[in-house]
């Protein structure tokens, strides 16, 4: 598969809805807390989200759908929160996978890996060997993920492959770097949408949100639901994306 040109080098056509949309799922906690819960009740609602908005993603023509599940910096939560989250990862795989499957839903996990238990990074290679051939949407958990990390592995990565690049600096470019990042095989996000209030990116995806528009919702993830996704694809819908050109260039201006 040939690697998905970055959108500085091209411009790439929009619609009503995005083809790739990317999300950070931010708000468990506070969730279950304002309803005097552990915040782990307001983890396991959102494991309810997830597949709420992944089955309308699919309805809605969606192709591509990248969810930030665990940071490379979660891991400095308390020590029962990251082993929650641990399990419900794993108990989500064992549930979800074949659903998935049903649905024509493929699913790829990105990060790194090797930080998690065998078990873990065994359900995750059956679940995307199950899924490899589903071809309706492609699901991306990005987990034990920074962008920083995604960055710095890709260039590891590709000075691996060709040394004599350390000699000729001149020819890392965009083209060059692309194919190792974790997500070459997707183009780069349309719409990036938080949840939860905070307008950050959080070390999420950051090469590849260059000219994504981003959608802030004070909405807590256990409560996104499709009319709240309707609503960020509506706002979607009405943002001029120009990728450096003027809007008098845009197709059908004047018109």
């Amino acid at each position: 598969m040939s690697p998905v040109q970055s959108s500085t080098m091209a411009v790439l056509e929009t619609g009503s809805v995005p083809c790739h949309v990317a999300i950070i799922m931010d708000g468990n906690g506070r969730w279950a807390t304002q309803r005097r819960l552990p915040r782990t009740a307001g983890h396991m609602r959102g494991v309810q989200s997830v597949r709420r908005i992944v089955e309308a993603c699919g309805r809605r023509g969606v192709r591509y759908l990248t969810l930030f599940a665990f940071s490379t910096e979660n891991w400095r939560r308390p020590a029962g929160e990251v082993s929650l989250l641990m399990r419900l990862f794993v108990r989500t795989l064992e549930k979800e996978a074949d659903r998935l499957r049903e649905q024509d839903v493929r699913l790829r996990v990105v990060g790194e890996l090797n930080a998690f238990d065998d078990r873990l990074r065994n359900l995750i290679a059956q679940a995307e060997a199950l899924t490899s051939q589903c071809q309706a949407l492609t699901l991306t958990i990005a987990a034990n993920y920074g962008g920083r990390w995604d960055i710095l592995q890709a260039m590891r990565a590709m000075l691996a492959a060709d040394p004599d690049l350390a000699a000729r600096p001149q020819n890392v470019d965009e083209a060059a770097l692309s194919p190792w990042l974790a997500m070459a095989y997707a183009p780069e996000p349309d719409l990036f949408i938080r949840t939860g209030g905070e307008q950050r990116i959080s070390n999420f995806l950051i090469w590849q949100l260059a000219y994504t528009e981003l959608y802030f919702t004070d909405c807590w993830w256990p409560d996104f639901d499709e009319s709240a996704l309707d609503q960020a694809f509506s706002w979607y819908s009405q943002r001029e994306r120009r990728f450096g050109r003027t809007s008098a260039q845009l197709p059908g201006a004047g018109h």
